[in-house]
């Protein structure tokens, strides 16, 4: 599915379509015939009733224009008291200040306040970018490869800032260009065929509560394919809700029960600390050995509804990213080699990698961190 293009619309278009509903033509015809949304000709027709025009400035109440201008000054407050220690330093000194804070605060107000001509900043900033750039060209390629050529700008940013350098995303973006570096993410994907579905009763007990605050707690699960020499294999995952951590893994030439039972093998906790097993309605997942294997270990089982990815959409999103990160431009010469370097990938997932959902931190240190905090607070 394309995105949708977001359109813009002229205040003579605006005023049109005033015009047409005072005439009476009705709202329905108006939005369907135009393709709009009701809240937008909405919005219209209550300017043109109360102020007559569609600039957003002009039909503000005054408690929001008071909440802006609060809002103004609270953030120059906030810059002033930031940078005005900086303010009788050295001409070197501020130039550094002002780049180090950019991305907070604009430029023109920081050289304001610590009385640096803009021209001049821009000048030394620009030699100093000129000076530093080796450098950093090496960080980013350093920080690109040595993650499986997945990570964007965002996170080489996240990256560079552990390591001390405050670097915006076009910088990093056009360095990423020059170089040649292009994620794997900007490689075009396409989706598997689905299978057919069990018609099991059980149903979706996890609701989508994807958020979970106890480890353990939620498992969901998935499987996808992948190429080994000229025929396909499968790859089957567990992933705790909690960190997103993948607590196991198997892959093997049949997509079957057995495989989701070895995935259950690697699992390096008891499971017994399970509480609830989440998977969309595959046959491999709904079986008596399955089944057995649950209720011996106390687990309680939930499926997605038919027809329904959204209710798996973490094991969802995380295969995408597997795929993307793992199987895409891979070729395995045999099983033993897949299973070499899917266990490889997943302690590079696990513990080096940095996940956005998590705060750019990796899923087992979001666990330790948070253990950290329960420890302290008890």
């Amino acid at each position: 599915m394309t995105k949708r293009e977001r359109r813009t619309f002229s205040k003579e278009f605006k005023e049109q379509i005033v015009q047409l509903h005072a005439s009476g033509k009705p709202r329905a015809e108006i939005i369907k015939e135009y393709e709009l949304t009701p809240s937008a000709f909405d919005k219209w027709v209550r300017q043109h009733n109360t102020t007559g025009s569609f600039e957003e400035k002009d039909n503000r109440t005054p408690e929001q224009e008071e909440l802006i201008r609060l809002r103004k000054e609270n953030q120059k407050l906030a810059m002033e008291n930031d940078i005005f220690k900086a303010s009788r330093a050295d001409h070197g000194t501020k130039v550094d200040v002002i780049r180090n804070n950019c991305h907070k605060y604009s430029v023109s107000a920081m050289c304001a306040v610590l009385q640096l001509p803009r021209s001049t900043y821009y000048y030394e900033a620009k030699t100093r970018d000129e000076q530093e750039e080796p450098e950093l060209t090496e960080l980013i390629i350093d920080i690109f490869k040595k993650n499986r050529s997945v990570y964007g700008q965002r996170k080489i940013k996240k990256e560079l800032y552990k390591k001390g350098w405050q670097v915006s995303r076009r910088r990093i973006g056009r360095i990423m260009k020059d170089r040649g570096l292009v994620s794997k993410y900007t490689i075009a994907q396409f989706k598997p065929k689905k299978t057919t579905v069990n018609e099991s009763e059980i149903g979706n007990t996890l609701k989508r509560e994807f958020e979970q605050d106890q480890a353990l707690k939620v498992i969901v699960s998935d499987l996808t394919y992948v190429r080994v020499q000229q025929k396909w294999h499968y790859i089957c995952i567990l992933v705790d809700l909690y960190n997103r951590e993948i607590i196991g893994h198997s892959a093997g030439p049949h997509k079957d029960a057995a495989l989701v039972q070895r995935a259950f093998a690697t699992v390096k906790y008891n499971l017994n600390r399970l509480e609830l097993f989440h998977t969309d309605r595959g046959s491999e997942f709904k079986n008596k050995l399955i089944d057995e294997a649950l209720e011996t270990f106390g687990i309680e089982r939930s499926l997605s509804e038919k027809g329904t990815p959204y209710d798996n959409a973490v094991a969802e999103a995380t295969f995408k990213t597997i795929k993307t990160e793992f199987v895409y431009g891979s070729f395995f010469s045999s099983q033993q080699e897949l299973d070499l370097e899917l266990f490889d990938y997943v302690n590079w997932f696990n513990n080096i990698r940095i996940h956005g959902s998590l705060d750019y931190l990796t899923p087992n240190e979001y666990k330790y961190n948070n253990q950290v905090e329960r420890s302290a607070v008890k």
